[in-house]
């Protein structure tokens, strides 16, 4: 799930970069909110197995204030991304924030697979 939530950090940086382009605001209804259900439950069934995963394992380098902060970024900049006028240098800021958390989930997860432990 965590690979998943990189590729949604992808997505929202090409969605942002071609909504600018094709100089229009997006339905609603149909693009903003469909997307913005799926990613945000998608969000939230994560946050609460990594909350999970970090009391019972307590990775080195993965805090819980970092996946809630997270949270609330990428629910905020999954339906940033659909509109041309959301301010670029924040927008993108906000995205490698989340990506840098998630790898670093991911990075702690794959050492203690590796280690033999549970993980997620």
């Amino acid at each position: 799930m965590t690979e998943q939530l990189l590729e949604v950090c992808d997505e929202c940086l090409v969605r942002h970069s071609d909504m600018r382009k094709e100089n229009r605001e997006p339905d609603f209804y149909k693009e903003v909110k469909p997307y913005a259900d799926r990613t945000h439950q998608m969000i939230n069934e994560w946050d609460e197995l990594v909350q999970q995963w970090i009391r019972t394992s307590r990775p080195k380098y993965v805090r819980p204030i970092q996946i809630s902060t997270l949270n609330d970024l990428m629910k905020q900049f999954t339906v940033q991304s659909f509109y041309q006028k959301t301010g670029k240098k924040r927008f993108v800021q906000s995205i490698q924030s989340a990506s840098y958390t998630l790898n670093t989930v991911r990075i702690a997860l794959e050492k203690e697979n590796k280690e033999g432990g549970d993980g997620n």
